[in-house]
């Protein structure tokens, strides 16, 4: 929601993060949780993915940057970047007086350790003596990993990464709503009843499906040779250990063109772009400077570590990886691709879903292909104006200001959201279309063999014909020249019969 719609409530002040990054002139996005103090009654307005907080008078602070940060503290959902950019702002003697004042307080503990965490500086203070642990994040509004107990500031760190990469994920509304999904229940009762011989045609479907999906949404159609290589890739996710370049490079070799294989994480900057009218380059996206993609990759491996706990729900690991990796675009090609096979690989080696069945998510991607450029450009667009670049006459991107701080902390909340939205569609759409259609065509090949006894690769070809177009095409007919019309009539009305049955009483193909 632009700034100015946020003013337009007469009488009200920004409070908490919306002051601090006005009044300290952050170089960061605007939180998407923002509040106000004024006249009225305390409400809350949501405007899309923004949320809007009004607080009474009764709630206003100190026109100080600390009175501040604590509101944020004890009101607001954290936007890590913003807040780890006002702490950098303060004067060192500010942050160490406050704590000096409330030793024991949480916000003033919490505050502290985010201090010394981010912004890599120890305070002249004692280590904290007196006071229950609190919490890093407000586990009622983020979601969290697992403890790790700082004793230096009694503050129990449930980030989800260190400094080098730690995303956050606000708890939405839709979010609380996918946490109750239970997707991994409804991807074993879609595959319970299932005749097992069927079931393993079906997921060799679903690995082949899974595979041009990835690849169709990059605009790319893969030789057979690189197919067959992303489908072993894929089937053997679970046991594959992304966390070092040496393991990620050659997972991106085997899936990219042998030609553009990396040897290790990228040495260029790049970018993506499109060109326009007038062979003009824009410019979608300004991928992290090459100098920062060790320690950005470095963070990306201890964030899975925590990730990958129990304590954190599998799809949001799969979302904040998936989507950490492709924003920071470590290798020249292939990212996209690797960002999708890394879903599979954290729901795989999570015990997600039923064993050895790959839930088709790239297809459901595929079918909301608009919905993903969404979600991943909420994220370019949110950093686009404090990103300096230049342009060279050969298309060479050069990146002029520090910008690593906006890859390290973003919110990938969205990320979530549209994570858990696509696997649904997966496990109720396309994993059920897939299981319904094996079966709808086994039984239409049994019908078809009850009245002729054709060789069987001619009796699945006249079976996909039928189900294609709901009777065999004329120019399909000479493919058949040993059948008679009447054999060709009855078969049509066997296959259509299994059809109609599937779809009135199966649920559909």
């Amino acid at each position: 929601m632009p700034r100015s719609a946020a003013f337009s409530n007469a009488g009200v002040q920004p409070i908490g993060q919306a002051w601090l990054r006005s009044n300290l002139d952050l170089q960061v996005p605007p939180p998407a949780h923002e509040s106000f103090v004024g006249t009225g009654v305390r409400r809350t307005e949501v405007h899309g993915g923004r949320v809007l907080e009004f607080y009474p008078t009764t709630y206003a602070v100190a026109d100080d940057p600390v009175a501040h940060v604590k509101f944020a503290l004890r009101h607001e959902p954290i936007d890590l970047t913003l807040l780890v950019a006002a702490l950098r702002a303060l004067p060192e003697s500010d942050l160490a007086a406050w704590i000096g004042r409330e030793p024991t307080g949480a916000f003033a503990r919490r505050a502290w350790f985010l201090f010394e965490t981010f912004v890599g500086v120890t305070l002249d203070l004692p280590d904290a003596r007196r006071g229950n642990y609190v919490p890093a994040l407000d586990p009622r509004r983020h979601v969290v990993a697992g403890r790790r107990d700082s004793r230096r500031h009694r503050v129990a760190d449930n980030l989800l990464g260190d400094a080098r990469l730690c995303p956050i994920v606000r708890r939405t509304a839709r979010i609380e709503e996918a946490l109750g999904w239970d997707l991994a229940a409804r991807a074993h009762q879609a595959v319970r009843a299932v005749d097992p011989s069927l079931l393993a045609r079906a997921v060799r479907f679903l690995y082949t499906r899974e595979t041009r999906s990835s690849f169709a949404i990059e605009s790319e159609t893969p030789s057979a040779s690189r197919e067959e290589r992303f489908v072993q890739a894929l089937a053997s996710a679970r046991d594959t250990d992304p966390t070092t370049p040496k393991a990620l490079a050659a997972l991106q070799g085997q899936i990219v063109d042998r030609r553009f294989a990396a040897s290790g994480w990228r040495t260029e900057q790049n970018y993506v772009g499109r060109t326009a009218a007038g062979y003009r380059e824009v410019v979608d996206y300004v991928c992290p400077r090459p100098g920062d993609v060790q320690d950005l990759m470095e963070g990306w491996s201890a964030a899975y570590d925590r990730l990958m706990d129990d304590s954190v729900h599998a799809v949001v690991a799969a979302a904040v990886l998936g989507f950490a990796f492709v924003f920071v675009h470590p290798f020249l090609d292939g990212n996209g691709r690797v960002h999708r096979w890394l879903i599979h690989h954290v729901l795989a080696r999570r015990d997600f879903g039923p064993s050895g069945v790959i839930l088709p998510v790239s297809s459901a991607i595929l079918r909301d292909r608009r919905g993903y450029d969404e979600v991943l450009e909420s994220f370019s667009r949110a950093i686009a104006p404090f990103v300096d670049w230049d342009l060279g006459s050969s298309r060479d991107l050069r990146v002029t200001n520090d910008t690593a701080y906006l890859y390290r902390t973003f919110d990938a909340t969205r990320q979530v959201e549209y994570t858990f939205d696509r696997l649904r569609d997966a496990i109720d759409v396309d994993l059920a279309e897939e299981l319904g259609f094996l079966d709808l065509f086994d039984r239409s090949l049994r019908a078809v063999e009850r009245i002729v006894d054709l060789p069987d690769r001619r009796a699945r070809n006249l079976v996909q014909f039928v189900l294609e177009g709901g009777r065999l095409a004329a120019r399909k007919r000479g493919q058949f020249p040993e059948l008679s019309d009447d054999e060709i009539t009855a078969l049509e009305t066997a296959i259509r019969s299994e059809r109609d049955v599937d779809v009135g009483g199966r649920g559909g193909a």
